[in-house]
């Protein structure tokens, strides 16, 4: 069983920058897809980016294509999520979450563990 934990977020102005990490505790880290899911107030949770664990196949939400990066340092069991040109529609709650097989699913039901999140605010 995986235990998930994020980081990263705060208060950050239009056109800047963070980097949220998501931290495994489990064993089974690198047989995961891992995905980060955002939700804004009043909301649903929905998809942001996926990678896969060893081929490193990718992907992204329209809306953050060119502007994040998903990544994952599988020896440290991390995950991250490098976003850039922040707008403030990406204002939202953050997630991260781990999925079995090797499939970039989009849908949260797909996804068998979860963070807690982390907040990441846009002020224009």
């Amino acid at each position: 069983q995986e235990k998930l934990v994020e980081s990263g977020g705060g208060l950050v102005q239009a056109g800047g920058s963070l980097r949220l990490s998501c931290a495994a505790s489990g064993r089974t880290f690198n047989a995961y897809v891992m995905a980060w899911f955002r939700q804004a107030p009043g909301k649903e949770r929905k998809f942001v980016a996926a990678r896969t664990n060893i081929f490193g196949r990718t992907d992204y939400e329209d809306s953050v294509k060119g502007r994040f990066f998903i990544s994952r340092d599988n020896a440290k069991k991390v995950l991250y999520l490098q976003m850039n040109n922040l707008k403030p529609e990406d204002t939202a709650v953050y997630y991260c979450a781990a999925s079995g097989g090797s499939v970039l699913h989009r849908g949260s039901h797909e996804y068998d563990y979860w963070g807690q999140g982390t907040q990441v605010t846009v002020s224009s």
